[in-house]
């Protein structure tokens, strides 16, 4: 019997998930390959998603036809919209999840993809014909035939775990590693590099003293990730929000940590693999910051009925033993258990330089890579990769052209471009300081900017377009009201001088107002007397989350509507270079007049367009203004 498929996605973590729906939902006949259908899109390490940047990757995931935002709201427990002290363009989303509920709802939604199959194996090797990949055979000696294949397999590439002196093989702990693949990919011209993370111990929490810590409650009104009309968990009438907590280590914590520093084998060794920067574990965090007494942590609840904990900010690499005494010595945790220790994990990675911008490999045809395996981490990098990934494998099949984001279109456009033109010598992680456009990529627009997108590509259906639609005629049309409704002074001094604000002598628009830092439109509402301001006319399909989000969006771009202007315009002019291609057959060895550096980055990173080869280290503005020549601009 032969098994034939349009896709086949190895592996269904986060990446993966993402890559299968979006192929079987864009007509593929796909198969999802996973080591243990138990654990698809476990979450192995924080039960959260989002964050700083992170989060405006989820709801981009979401606003073109992902599942992410969507199982996350299902299974959100607490919700905090991080850094609301600064611009828009850095507010975040973030949700912490019931871990066992945000895999019951993707397993859920990929077992209702109606050309989706799901087969329990491990993937034992490649079918190769001339650097072409044909297929996949598992450890069982099922083999199955493929027009392409996507591997997603996160840290489980020649997995290896460390808790101290003791290893053992495997790419999440009780779980079994995955080899030979990256090997016969090696042997193929892939290049393949070792990274290392890892994880914090996970707290029974009734063995603590909660009183002595600090509790971290959840927004008093929670947003969502999904633009669909299905409200969040904790949007639900009468449904509350779990607390999160935050603790502190000290020097006696510190102290017995670094006793056994010669026991890490990140000291000693034995890990070889580079781990990640902005997110250390606590002995990296002691020997990097020497100088501090004290390390703050986040203790996570892992779901709404377990009394499993997640330390975040804890993860390490040493003995059980050393771990434990340590942790007795936090505030509040004399008495602590647990269910398990921390522990780090070294895996194999591919150079994603080798990689076009559709995430397919230019060593091996067809075949495309996608998360961990890309030298990234996080859940939101991964999934974004597997979406784009699954887009971008069946459109090659049906020999369209692929599906690119730009820069200024999404962070899922940045991050990318990151890992094509610059590589990774540490895992990637998304931050909104890499976006030059990140008061064009706010989290709250995503859906203006990709939901059209999603729709071309078959993955957003017309219900939800209109409702897109609906909702930014209903955002413009407000607008235009606030600019042309003007309020009396009697009517609005009040309000102004309770925020500081400078009170008006004649009539002003309220639009003008809103330009002034601390007035704010939803005060407004309840600041000033009924019938002064204009009526927000929204389609009857909105709740009162959504009208909130309206005005908060309508208030956004008037407020910061000459800066969003501005960075257009940049962005304009950037476009500028993307549309200059680099010729198939250019040898940058034959233009002399380029530095020697640039040639070698040109070589090996082989960028689409000018404005690619302008973002990679070593090519200065000198040699894109010699390109510029040698293209005849």
């Amino acid at each position: 019997m032969e098994f034939n498929y349009d896709v086949i996605v190895v592996g269904a973590g986060h990446a993966g998930c993402e890559a299968a729906a979006a192929a079987s939902n864009m007509g593929a006949r796909t198969l999802l390959i996973t080591m243990d259908m138990r654990n698809i899109a476990q979450m192995s390490c924080n039960p959260a998603i989002g964050g700083i940047a992170k989060g405006q990757i989820v709801k981009e995931i979401d606003a073109l036809g992902g599942y992410s935002g969507i199982v996350t709201d299902r299974s959100t427990i607490q919700f905090r919209m991080l850094n609301k002290s600064k611009g828009p363009a850095m507010w975040s989303p973030r949700a912490q999840c019931d871990k066992t509920l945000y895999t019951l709802y993707w397993r859920e939604i990929l077992e209702s993809c109606c050309n989706l199959d799901i087969w329990q194996d491990v993937v034992a090797s490649l079918t190769l014909r001339e650097s072409k990949i044909c297929g996949v055979t598992t450890l069982m000696g099922t083999e199955f035939k493929a027009k392409t294949v996507i591997i997603t397999a996160g840290t489980f590439l020649n997995g290896k775990l460390f808790i101290g002196r003791e290893t053992s093989q495997g790419g999440r702990i009780g779980e079994l590693a995955s080899y030979c693949l990256a090997d016969q990919l090696k042997s193929e011209g892939v290049t393949v590099g070792r990274m290392k993370t890892g994880t914090p111990p996970r707290i029974d929490v009734r063995s603590l003293d909660l009183d002595k810590l600090m509790v971290q409650e959840g927004d008093e009104f929670p947003a969502k990730f999904s633009f669909g009309a299905e409200p969040s968990a904790i949007q639900k009438e009468g449904v509350g929000q779990k607390v999160c907590y935050i603790v502190h280590t000290n020097q006696e914590v510190h102290d017995i940590l670094r006793g056994s520093f010669d026991q890490s084998p990140l000291f000693n060794g034995t890990i070889t693999g580079i781990g990640p920067r902005y997110c250390p574990s606590i002995e990296q965090k002691l020997m990097t910051f020497a100088d501090k007494d004290s390390h703050q942590l986040f203790l996570e609840p892992e779901g709404w009925k377990t009394c499993e904990y997640y330390l975040q900010g804890f993860s390490s690499s040493l003995p059980t033993d050393t771990q434990l005494e340590a942790l007795h010595k936090i505030k509040g945790f004399e008495n602590i258990k647990i269910f398990r220790p921390a522990y780090a994990v070294e895996y194999d990675y591919f150079d994603p330089v080798q990689l076009k911008p559709t995430l397919e490999s230019r060593v091996v045809e067809n075949l495309f890579l996608a998360g961990q395996v890309n030298g990234t981490t996080g859940y939101e990098e991964a999934a974004a990769q597997g979406l784009m990934a699954g887009i971008n494998a069946v459109l090659k099949i049906k020999e369209k052209e692929p599906f690119i984001l730009k820069r200024d279109e999404a962070y899922i456009g940045v991050l990318i471009d990151d890992l094509i033109t610059k590589g990774v010598d540490e895992p990637y992680r998304m931050f909104t300081s890499r976006a030059e456009y990140r008061i064009l990529l706010r989290q709250d627009n995503a859906d203006r900017r990709l939901t059209p997108k999603g729709y071309e590509l078959g993955l957003i259906s017309q219900e939800r377009l209109d409702r897109t639609m609906a909702k930014y005629d209903a955002i413009h049309g407000y607008q235009d009201a606030l600019a042309s409704t003007s309020v009396k002074p009697s009517d609005i001094n009040s309000y102004l001088k309770s925020v500081g604000s400078t009170p008006i002598e004649n009539r002003k628009r309220i639009a003008e107002l809103l330009t002034r830092p601390s007035v704010e439109l939803a005060q407004m509402f309840t600041n000033v007397p009924r019938g002064t301001m204009p009526e927000l006319v929204a389609d009857e399909c909105f709740d009162d989350y959504a009208r909130a989000e309206i005005i908060e969006d309508v208030e956004i771009m008037i407020k910061y509507q000459g800066y969003i202007e501005r960075e257009k315009r940049l962005a304009d002019k950037i476009l500028r270079l993307e549309n200059i291609k680099f010729p198939a057959n250019f040898d940058p060895s034959k233009v002399t007049s380029l530095s020697m550096e640039c040639r070698i980055k040109l070589e090996r990173y082989k960028p689409r367009t000018l404005a690619q080869a302008s973002r990679i280290s070593g090519v200065s503005p000198a040699d894109i203004a010699v390109l510029l020549v040698y293209f005849g601009r």
